[in-house]
């Protein structure tokens, strides 16, 4: 199974700040929650590296 296997399963992913100053990426599908935190930097680490695959994806299309 790798990134580009596709799968049936439905998910929900919720983002935000905690009361401790982190940032929650929260996944729930069927009766599994995964709750990921990060530090404030971790989590523009993240999104430079989102924002990055999104032009990667874009590119491809053309």
């Amino acid at each position: 199974m790798g990134i580009n296997d596709e799968r049936d399963i439905e998910a929900n992913l919720q983002i935000g700040p905690t009361d401790t100053g982190m940032v929650r990426l929260f996944v729930e599908a069927g009766s599994t929650e995964i709750p990921m935190d990060f530090e404030p930097e971790e989590a523009e680490e993240i999104a430079e590296e989102i924002m990055a695959a999104a032009r990667a994806a874009r590119a491809r299309k053309k």
